[in-house]
Formats: C-alpha cells, sequence, structure tokens
C-alpha cells in the first residue's frame, strides 16, 4: 500500500513543525511558547515587526502565529512583505483587535485563519494543526506509509496494528518524513523541523535518529541517497 492519509503509545501532538512567534508582550509570548513546545513543535520567537519579517523571511517555518500590532514594522505590513516575497507558510493572526474589520484586512493580506485575543490555547493548536495538514495536502491527521501508520493528532504510531514506542524526536522525525513523502530531505532540514533555531547542528545524531526508526520499523522504511539526504520508502513506488 502506497503512502496516503489513514488511521494508532501517546506521544506529543506536534508534527515536528516549526512554528515562529511574532508577539511583543512577553508574557503572552512566553505562554504561547510553552503551550506549542508542550504540544511538540519547536519554536523560534520575535518581539517586533523587524525581527518578526526577518526571521520569517529567511528561515523555513511550517507556520506562523503573527501579532498585529507590533513596534516596528506593524503585523499587516509584515505579513504583506512574506507574501510578495513569495513565502507561503500558513499564517495565523493573533490580535486584540477583533473588529470584523481587522479580520477581513488580514485575511485579504494573506493570512490563513484570525484569532481575537484573549484565546483558549487548545483552540489555538487545532486551528494550528489543521493549517499544517492542509498547507502539507492532509485533510487528515491520520498518515500511512506501507503498514505504518502514524496519528498526528492523538500522537500515536503502530505497525500492521500494534503500537510502537517511538521516542518525542523518533515521532517528530518520522511526522516529517510522512508529510514529506514525496521529497529527499537534507539532514540540514530535517535539524531545522526537529530542533529549535539554535541546537548545534551534528549531522550525526540525525543519523542516529534514522537508524533508531530502522531498528524500530524497518530496515527498509527511510532510503539514503548518498549526497542528498534521505527519503521515505514508498512501497510499490518508482525510484
Amino acid at each position: 500500500m502506497p503512502c496516503s492519509p489513514a488511521h494508532g503509545l501517546v506521544v506529543r501532538r506536534g508534527d515536528s513543525v516549526r512554528v515562529l512567534i511574532v508577539e511583543d508582550d512577553p508574557e503572552l509570548s512566553a505562554r504561547l511558547g510553552q503551550t506549542l513546545t508542550g504540544a511538540g513543535y519547536v519554536v523560534d520567537s520575535a518581539a517586533d515587526g523587524d525581527e518578526g519579517h526577518f526571521l520569517g523571511d529567511t528561515e523555513s517555518y511550517d507556520a506562523v502565529v503573527l501579532d498585529l500590532g507590533l513596534p516596528g514594522v506593524d503585523g499587516l505590513t509584515v505579513l504583506d512583505r512574506w507574501r510578495a516575497a513569495g513565502r507561503r507558510m500558513p499564517v495565523l493572526i493573533l490580535s486584540a483587535r477583533g473588529a470584523w474589520r481587522e479580520k477581513v484586512s488580514g485575511l485579504r493580506a494573506g493570512a490563513d485563519d484570525y484569532m481575537a485575543k484573549p484565546f483558549e490555547p487548545e483552540e489555538l493548536l487545532a486551528r494550528l494543526e489543521a493549517l499544517i495538514r492542509r498547507a502539507a495536502g492532509h485533510s487528515s491527521p491520520l498518515l500511512e506509509c506501507g503498514d505504518v501508520r502514524l496519528d498526528t493528532a492523538g500522537g500515536r504510531v503502530t505497525q500492521a496494528g500494534e503500537p510502537v514506542a517511538l521516542t518525542a524526536l523518533e515521532f517528530r522525525m518520522l511526522s516529517y518524513f510522512m508529510h514529506h513523502r514525496d521529497k529527499v530531505v537534507s539532514k540540514a532540514e530535517l535539524t531545522e523541523h526537529i530542533y529549535g533555531q539554535d541546537f548545534e547542528r551534528d549531522s550525526n545524531t540525525i543519523e542516529v535518529l534514522v537508524n533508531r526508526l530502522r531498528k524500530k520499523l524497518g530496515a527498509r522504511l527511510i532510503e539514503t541517497l548518498r549526497g542528498r539526504g534521505y527519503r521515505l520508502a514508498v512501497p510499490g513506488g518508482a525510484d
């Protein structure tokens, strides 16, 4: 059976995703960071529009939580610049400006969703998950590749119907591979999406994680392409 959306030791709920928070309120930014990190996401943060724009323009993020009322460059301008430069990561606007005109302005500027403050953390997580799934081309939180099934919402992995115990890092790596099953993934890309921005990028760590996944799920699950990186082995797929 080829890799496709499907149905599965509970690990964290995040999808080895890297999220940028652009929020000038240090207390709120810290709470958001704790919420997302607790759900398994890799989180970077910026406290003003200039820093937020720079990070979003130069780093690879799977989603952004963006405040509108930022010092320096405002959030709508930051978003407009990203879109004009071809940056297509999903953006969730989080703002105290709850009027419908503000929401329309944000959506027309290229936002993918809009939440007014105050907000419920669970709703924020649910909305981010939906945005990230849609951006990756998956309407369902359940993925499968052969007899391996991964539930991104529940944080469960099974093989041939039996639960598989994965560490949080192993789960993140497997999830990233399954969300990008049609492409070759480099060691640098894996490092960026599994670890935080300031992590010391030792390629040997990635090799160790790949080998651990192979031991738990089968030696042929992940292909090595010399000089290029890794690719999830699609059963019955062409090279």
